[in-house]
């Protein structure tokens, strides 16, 4: 399900421009997601929340979290930080 979620934002970002995304996208860090600008709120909230979830947990190290198309594992302390970022800037 979650897989779902994530392509779901994913085809909704590549279908508003400029290769931004996921699979191709530049996404390093999840604070990529929340600064990228053609993303609307609910698609970034939804890749850092399918980021975040055990699915895409680093077997056997827990702490770190990995996309498929990301270079490397990043740790949940960090998607959980874009999260609240991201509730920051638009005042949820």
């Amino acid at each position: 399900m979650m897989d779902t979620v994530l392509q779901q934002a994913a085809d909704n970002a590549i279908a508003m421009g400029p290769a931004v995304l996921v699979q191709g996208m530049q996404l390093r860090e999840p604070m990529d997601v929340v600064r990228a600008p053609a993303l609307p709120i609910d698609d970034k909230r939804a890749i850092l929340a399918a980021w975040a979830s055990d699915f895409y947990a680093v077997v056997s190290k827990p702490a770190l979290r990995q996309l498929p198309g990301t270079p490397e594992p990043v740790l949940i302390d960090d998607v959980q930080s874009a999260l609240r970022e991201l509730d920051r800037r638009y005042d949820l």
